[in-house]
């Protein structure tokens, strides 16, 4: 997903003197935001060059904002077309997502997230009913099949956004190629998304801080994360006022509406990046208690939940979350 970084990962200064390795960092721009990635080997063996090579391959692919990209022209295109790597691996963990949370999670949102002024235009008034009912006709994964790699949709009008699960798969991408490169103690961030491997130093995990909804400023939970994915996703961000009413971009695929609850930021750790990302979009869609029992459930999930009662800011937790939380 699109969004700002939510998190910021705490360097302990301190900690160098006795770094194992030492470290490496990497700044840059892509898919509208920015990435940070810092790594640990005896020399320097990855450079910016290779990485800004990695993610523009994945933008050829999934990027909205290239209209040669894959996802342009299957938006565009009235029949099948074949997914290279990339597309096809997102495309089929949707289908997965879209399964386990019956449906919240839904690439196929794209015209109502237009609709609704998170595209390129902005609206000034709300959409009507009757419109919101006819794009409704073709939204909902059931108009998509995927067959190998031959991705098929059932009504020409139908169009996909990737932009919910992307990120966190070119996080994904990006520590692959940092494994491949030897690479045993890293971090991964672009967008919000983190994934974190190994140690920052001898037996010292990464640290990472949350951002709280409130006034932006960062909650008391401090994360220590070893081999592990994290982000954090929240109402407070992308969001316009409309006719006296906070419009959020997160749209209900079922009512054509932005979802309007009472969740104002969820903490998604996962093994992997594209399922942290993929994830938080479903927890901000459900309730607290329905978050947490997902996640509970699926056992391979972590969440940790703020949201609003009655005025004031509560936490929820799913049953695991805290052996993440650093001891003060």
């Amino acid at each position: 997903m699109l969004k700002g970084v939510f998190i910021s990962c705490l360097i302990c200064l301190g900690c160098l003197a006795y770094a194992q390795q030492p470290k490496f960092t990497i700044d840059g721009k892509a898919q509208g935001t920015s990435y940070h990635i810092q790594y640990y080997a005896p020399n320097s063996i990855v450079s910016k060059i290779q990485i800004d090579s990695v993610l523009q391959v994945i933008d050829r692919s999934m990027s909205l904002y290239d209209d040669q990209s894959l996802i342009s022209i299957f938006n565009r295109a009235d029949r099948d077309i074949e997914l290279d790597k990339h597309m096809a691996k997102v495309v089929r963990r949707s289908f997965d997502l879209n399964q386990l949370s019956d449906g919240i999670f839904d690439i196929t949102v794209m015209p109502l997230v237009n609709l609704w002024g998170f595209g390129p235009n902005r609206i000034h008034t709300f959409p009507e009913r009757q419109t919101i009912d006819s794009i409704l006709q073709f939204v909902g994964m059931d108009k998509l099949v995927l067959n190998d790699n031959m991705l098929t949709k059932s009504d020409e009008r139908v169009q996909v956004d990737l932009n919910g699960i992307a990120q966190g798969y070119s996080v994904d991408v990006i520590a692959q190629f940092l494994d491949g490169k030897g690479v045993e103690s890293y971090l991964v961030e672009l967008g919000g998304e983190i994934k974190v491997k190994g140690y920052k130093d001898v037996n010292i995990p990464f640290e990472i801080a949350i951002e709280s909804p409130q006034n932006g400023k960062y909650s008391n939970v401090i994360l220590q994360l070893t081999d592990r994915a994290v982000t954090t996703s929240g109402n407070y961000r992308r969001t316009f006022d409309l006719e006296g009413r906070r419009i959020h971009h997160h749209i209900n695929p079922q009512d054509g509406y932005p979802i309007q609850n009472n969740v104002a930021s969820v903490t998604v750790i996962a093994p992997t990046a594209m399922d942290a990302d993929g994830y938080d979009n479903v927890f901000m869609a459900m309730t607290p208690e329905q978050g947490i029992e997902l996640a509970n459930r699926l056992e391979y999930i972590d969440v940790y939940i703020i949201y609003q009662d009655k005025g004031r800011f509560k936490e929820a937790f799913s049953a695991d979350f805290h052996r993440y939380i650093k001891n003060n």
